[in-house]
Protein backbone atom coordinates (compact mmCIF):
# COMPACT_ATOMS: atom_id res chain seq x y z
CA UNK A 1 0.00 0.00 0.00
CA UNK A 2 1.32 3.47 -0.81
CA UNK A 3 2.64 5.20 2.30
CA UNK A 4 3.34 8.85 3.06
CA UNK A 5 6.12 9.46 0.49
CA UNK A 6 4.15 7.89 -2.36
CA UNK A 7 0.99 9.86 -1.54
CA UNK A 8 3.01 13.08 -1.25
CA UNK A 9 4.47 12.46 -4.71
CA UNK A 10 0.93 12.17 -6.08
CA UNK A 11 -0.16 15.31 -4.19
CA UNK A 12 2.67 17.33 -5.74
CA UNK A 13 1.72 16.13 -9.18
CA UNK A 14 -1.91 17.07 -8.64
CA UNK A 15 -0.86 20.50 -7.40
CA UNK A 16 0.91 21.10 -10.68
CA UNK A 17 -1.82 19.84 -12.99
CA UNK A 18 -5.19 20.41 -11.29
CA UNK A 19 -4.96 23.46 -9.01
CA UNK A 20 -7.19 26.28 -10.23
CA UNK A 21 -8.94 24.17 -12.88
CA UNK A 22 -12.72 23.78 -13.06
CA UNK A 23 -14.33 20.36 -13.51
CA UNK A 24 -16.55 20.17 -16.61
CA UNK A 25 -17.83 16.66 -15.92
CA UNK A 26 -17.18 13.57 -13.84
CA UNK A 27 -17.90 10.00 -14.91
CA UNK A 28 -18.08 7.08 -12.45
CA UNK A 29 -17.38 3.79 -14.23
CA UNK A 30 -17.29 1.57 -11.13
CA UNK A 31 -19.55 2.38 -8.15
CA UNK A 32 -17.23 0.66 -5.68
CA UNK A 33 -14.67 3.44 -6.19
CA UNK A 34 -17.11 5.97 -4.69
CA UNK A 35 -18.70 3.56 -2.21
CA UNK A 36 -18.03 5.86 0.74
CA UNK A 37 -19.84 8.73 -0.94
CA UNK A 38 -23.14 7.83 0.69
CA UNK A 39 -25.34 9.75 -1.78
CA UNK A 40 -24.13 7.50 -4.60
CA UNK A 41 -22.25 7.78 -7.93
CA UNK A 42 -24.76 10.08 -9.66
CA UNK A 43 -24.61 12.59 -6.80
CA UNK A 44 -20.81 12.38 -6.74
CA UNK A 45 -20.58 13.22 -10.44
CA UNK A 46 -23.23 15.96 -10.32
CA UNK A 47 -21.66 17.72 -7.33
CA UNK A 48 -18.19 17.75 -8.89
CA UNK A 49 -19.29 19.34 -12.14
CA UNK A 50 -18.58 23.07 -12.20
CA UNK A 51 -16.37 22.97 -9.11
CA UNK A 52 -12.90 24.54 -9.11
CA UNK A 53 -10.07 22.55 -7.56
CA UNK A 54 -7.85 24.27 -5.00
CA UNK A 55 -4.31 23.27 -3.96
CA UNK A 56 -4.34 19.63 -2.79
CA UNK A 57 -3.37 18.67 0.74
CA UNK A 58 -2.29 15.48 2.45
CA UNK A 59 -2.26 13.88 5.87
CA UNK A 60 -0.56 10.53 6.18
CA UNK A 61 -1.90 8.27 3.43
CA UNK A 62 -4.91 10.47 2.63
CA UNK A 63 -4.99 13.37 0.21
CA UNK A 64 -7.74 15.81 -0.55
CA UNK A 65 -8.49 18.64 -2.97
CA UNK A 66 -10.49 21.52 -1.44
CA UNK A 67 -13.20 22.79 -3.76
CA UNK A 68 -14.38 26.35 -4.43
CA UNK A 69 -15.04 28.05 -1.08
CA UNK A 70 -13.06 25.33 0.75
CA UNK A 71 -16.07 24.09 2.71
CA UNK A 72 -15.92 20.75 0.90
CA UNK A 73 -13.18 18.58 -0.60
CA UNK A 74 -12.58 15.66 -2.92
CA UNK A 75 -11.04 13.09 -0.58
CA UNK A 76 -8.93 10.22 -1.94
CA UNK A 77 -7.38 7.10 -0.50
CA UNK A 78 -5.35 5.03 -2.94
CA UNK A 79 -5.76 1.70 -1.16
CA UNK A 80 -3.53 -1.05 -2.53
CA UNK A 81 -3.50 -0.12 -6.21
CA UNK A 82 -5.20 3.24 -6.73
CA UNK A 83 -3.65 5.69 -9.18
CA UNK A 84 -4.55 9.30 -9.92
CA UNK A 85 -3.33 9.95 -13.45
CA UNK A 86 -3.34 13.01 -15.70
CA UNK A 87 -3.12 12.81 -19.48
CA UNK A 88 -4.53 13.81 -22.83
CA UNK A 89 -8.34 13.42 -22.82
CA UNK A 90 -8.34 11.43 -26.06
CA UNK A 91 -5.96 8.71 -24.90
CA UNK A 92 -7.12 5.11 -24.65
CA UNK A 93 -9.06 4.24 -21.52
CA UNK A 94 -7.08 2.27 -18.97
CA UNK A 95 -8.25 -1.29 -18.27
CA UNK A 96 -9.06 -0.49 -14.64
CA UNK A 97 -10.36 3.05 -15.09
CA UNK A 98 -12.91 3.76 -12.35
CA UNK A 99 -13.54 7.53 -12.37
CA UNK A 100 -12.76 10.19 -14.99
CA UNK A 101 -12.85 13.97 -14.56
CA UNK A 102 -12.71 16.35 -17.54
CA UNK A 103 -11.97 20.06 -17.18
CA UNK A 104 -13.56 23.13 -18.74
CA UNK A 105 -10.26 24.23 -20.32
CA UNK A 106 -10.21 21.06 -22.42
CA UNK A 107 -6.71 20.17 -21.22
CA UNK A 108 -5.35 17.10 -19.46
CA UNK A 109 -8.02 15.07 -17.69
CA UNK A 110 -7.78 13.37 -14.28
CA UNK A 111 -8.44 9.64 -13.94
CA UNK A 112 -8.73 7.30 -10.97
CA UNK A 113 -7.46 3.87 -11.97
CA UNK A 114 -7.66 1.06 -9.42
CA UNK A 115 -7.08 -2.59 -10.24
CA UNK A 116 -8.13 -4.02 -6.88
CA UNK A 117 -10.80 -1.39 -6.07
CA UNK A 118 -9.67 -1.04 -2.45
CA UNK A 119 -9.13 2.70 -2.92
CA UNK A 120 -11.93 5.24 -2.98
CA UNK A 121 -12.96 8.82 -3.76
CA UNK A 122 -15.65 10.83 -1.99
CA UNK A 123 -16.84 14.37 -1.41
CA UNK A 124 -16.59 15.37 2.24
CA UNK A 125 -17.22 18.42 4.39
CA UNK A 126 -14.16 20.22 5.74
CA UNK A 127 -14.08 20.64 9.53
CA UNK A 128 -11.62 22.20 12.01
CA UNK A 129 -8.37 20.26 12.36
CA UNK A 130 -7.80 18.84 15.84
CA UNK A 131 -4.02 18.98 15.37
CA UNK A 132 -3.44 22.33 13.65
CA UNK A 133 -5.32 25.41 14.78
CA UNK A 134 -6.91 27.33 11.93
CA UNK A 135 -6.68 24.44 9.47
CA UNK A 136 -9.44 22.31 7.97
CA UNK A 137 -9.52 18.58 7.22
CA UNK A 138 -12.18 16.32 5.68
CA UNK A 139 -14.58 15.13 8.35
CA UNK A 140 -14.03 11.37 7.71
CA UNK A 141 -10.33 11.68 8.64
CA UNK A 142 -10.55 14.13 11.53
CA UNK A 143 -9.37 11.34 13.86
CA UNK A 144 -6.21 10.66 11.81
CA UNK A 145 -3.12 11.93 13.63
CA UNK A 146 -0.68 14.43 12.17
CA UNK A 147 2.18 12.83 10.26
CA UNK A 148 5.88 13.33 11.08
CA UNK A 149 6.49 15.64 8.11
CA UNK A 150 3.79 18.10 9.22
CA UNK A 151 4.53 21.23 11.22
CA UNK A 152 1.54 20.25 13.36
CA UNK A 153 3.24 17.06 14.55
CA UNK A 154 3.92 17.23 18.31
CA UNK A 155 6.97 15.10 19.15
CA UNK A 156 6.50 15.45 22.92
CA UNK A 157 2.86 14.37 22.71
CA UNK A 158 3.95 11.42 20.56
CA UNK A 159 6.47 10.35 23.20
CA UNK A 160 3.92 10.60 26.03
CA UNK A 161 1.42 8.60 24.00
CA UNK A 162 4.02 5.90 23.37
CA UNK A 163 4.69 5.53 27.06
CA UNK A 164 0.97 5.11 27.76
CA UNK A 165 0.25 2.74 24.86
CA UNK A 166 1.86 -0.43 26.28
CA UNK A 167 2.40 -2.23 22.98
CA UNK A 168 5.28 -3.00 20.62
CA UNK A 169 6.92 0.00 18.96
CA UNK A 170 6.19 -1.11 15.39
CA UNK A 171 2.52 -1.69 16.19
CA UNK A 172 2.45 1.86 17.59
CA UNK A 173 4.06 3.25 14.42
CA UNK A 174 1.29 1.68 12.35
CA UNK A 175 -1.45 3.17 14.53
CA UNK A 176 -2.81 6.01 12.40
CA UNK A 177 -4.48 7.61 15.43
CA UNK A 178 -1.03 8.04 16.99
CA UNK A 179 1.14 8.91 13.98
CA UNK A 180 -0.09 8.81 10.38
CA UNK A 181 1.55 7.92 7.11
CA UNK A 182 3.97 5.26 8.37
CA UNK A 183 3.29 1.81 6.93
CA UNK A 184 5.06 -1.52 7.02
CA UNK A 185 7.95 -0.55 4.73
CA UNK A 186 8.97 2.72 6.34
CA UNK A 187 8.38 1.41 9.87
CA UNK A 188 10.99 -1.32 9.27
CA UNK A 189 13.38 1.13 7.63
CA UNK A 190 13.05 3.73 10.42
CA UNK A 191 13.49 1.13 13.16
CA UNK A 192 16.65 -0.17 11.47
CA UNK A 193 18.08 3.34 11.23
CA UNK A 194 17.20 3.98 14.89
CA UNK A 195 18.63 0.59 15.96
CA UNK A 196 15.37 -0.41 17.66
CA UNK A 197 13.71 -3.82 17.49
CA UNK A 198 10.13 -3.86 16.22
CA UNK A 199 8.89 -5.63 19.41
CA UNK A 200 10.41 -3.10 21.83
CA UNK A 201 7.72 -2.30 24.47
CA UNK A 202 6.62 1.31 24.05
CA UNK A 203 6.46 1.91 27.82
CA UNK A 204 10.23 1.33 28.01
CA UNK A 205 11.09 3.90 25.34
CA UNK A 206 13.14 6.88 26.47
CA UNK A 207 12.60 10.41 25.21
CA UNK A 208 15.95 10.23 23.39
CA UNK A 209 15.01 6.96 21.68
CA UNK A 210 11.65 8.33 20.58
CA UNK A 211 13.39 11.41 19.16
CA UNK A 212 15.91 9.20 17.35
CA UNK A 213 13.09 7.10 15.88
CA UNK A 214 11.22 10.19 14.65
CA UNK A 215 14.38 11.55 13.06
CA UNK A 216 14.95 8.21 11.35
CA UNK A 217 11.36 8.12 10.07
CA UNK A 218 11.66 11.63 8.67
CA UNK A 219 15.03 10.88 7.08
CA UNK A 220 13.95 7.68 5.35
CA UNK A 221 10.67 9.11 4.10
CA UNK A 222 12.43 12.24 2.90
CA UNK A 223 14.94 10.11 1.01
CA UNK A 224 12.11 8.07 -0.54
CA UNK A 225 10.24 11.22 -1.52
CA UNK A 226 13.33 12.54 -3.31
CA UNK A 227 13.29 9.59 -5.74
CA UNK A 228 9.54 9.31 -6.22
CA UNK A 229 8.72 6.77 -3.51
CA UNK A 230 8.89 2.98 -3.47
CA UNK A 231 7.45 0.94 -6.36
CA UNK A 232 7.61 -2.85 -6.20
CA UNK A 233 5.35 -3.19 -9.24
CA UNK A 234 3.31 -1.07 -11.63
CA UNK A 235 0.48 -0.55 -9.12
CA UNK A 236 2.08 2.53 -7.55
CA UNK A 237 2.98 5.34 -9.97
CA UNK A 238 2.92 9.13 -9.91
CA UNK A 239 0.33 11.21 -11.81
CA UNK A 240 2.38 10.80 -15.01
CA UNK A 241 2.44 7.01 -14.69
CA UNK A 242 6.09 6.85 -13.57
CA UNK A 243 7.42 4.52 -10.87
CA UNK A 244 9.55 5.52 -7.87
CA UNK A 245 13.04 4.17 -7.25
CA UNK A 246 13.49 3.93 -3.49
CA UNK A 247 13.20 0.13 -3.61
CA UNK A 248 16.88 0.14 -4.61
CA UNK A 249 17.81 1.93 -1.37
CA UNK A 250 15.87 -0.16 1.16
CA UNK A 251 18.13 -1.30 3.98
CA UNK A 252 16.03 -4.10 5.52
CA UNK A 253 12.55 -4.38 4.05
CA UNK A 254 12.32 -7.37 1.71
CA UNK A 255 16.02 -8.27 2.23
CA UNK A 256 15.66 -11.52 4.19
CA UNK A 257 18.97 -13.39 4.28
CA UNK A 258 20.92 -10.54 2.70
CA UNK A 259 23.74 -8.87 4.67
CA UNK A 260 22.98 -5.90 6.88
CA UNK A 261 24.50 -2.78 5.33
CA UNK A 262 25.97 -1.83 8.73
CA UNK A 263 27.30 -5.05 10.24
CA UNK A 264 26.98 -7.75 7.57
CA UNK A 265 24.65 -10.00 9.60
CA UNK A 266 21.88 -11.71 7.60
CA UNK A 267 18.61 -9.79 7.74
CA UNK A 268 15.85 -11.62 9.60
CA UNK A 269 12.18 -11.86 8.65
CA UNK A 270 9.51 -12.36 11.33
CA UNK A 271 5.76 -12.73 10.97
CA UNK A 272 3.97 -9.64 12.21
CA UNK A 273 0.24 -8.82 12.13
CA UNK A 274 -0.31 -11.10 9.10
CA UNK A 275 2.57 -9.32 7.39
CA UNK A 276 6.35 -9.39 7.63
CA UNK A 277 8.82 -7.50 9.77
CA UNK A 278 12.48 -7.26 8.76
CA UNK A 279 15.35 -6.45 11.10
CA UNK A 280 19.03 -7.05 11.81
CA UNK A 281 19.55 -9.45 14.75
CA UNK A 282 22.76 -7.63 15.76
CA UNK A 283 21.90 -3.98 15.17
CA UNK A 284 18.36 -4.46 16.50
CA UNK A 285 18.56 -7.07 19.28
CA UNK A 286 15.23 -8.37 20.51
CA UNK A 287 14.47 -6.96 23.97
CA UNK A 288 13.92 -9.35 26.88
CA UNK A 289 10.46 -7.86 27.50
CA UNK A 290 9.36 -8.12 23.90
CA UNK A 291 5.73 -7.92 22.83
CA UNK A 292 4.74 -10.22 20.01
Amino acid sequence: MPELPEVEVVRRGLDRWTTGRTVASAEVLHPRSVRRHEAGPADFAARLAGRTMQAPRRRGKYLWIPLDDKSEALLAHLGMSGQLLVGEPGREREKHLRVRMAFEDGGLDLRFVDQRTFGHLMLADLVPDAFAAGSLVPEPIVHIAADPLEDAFDAEAFFRALRRRRTGIKRALLDQSLISGVGNIYADEALWRARLHWARPTETMTRAEAARLLEAARDVMGAALAVGGTSFDSLYVNVNGESGYFERSLDVYGRRGEPCRRCGTAIRRDEFMNRSSYSCPVCQPRPRRARR
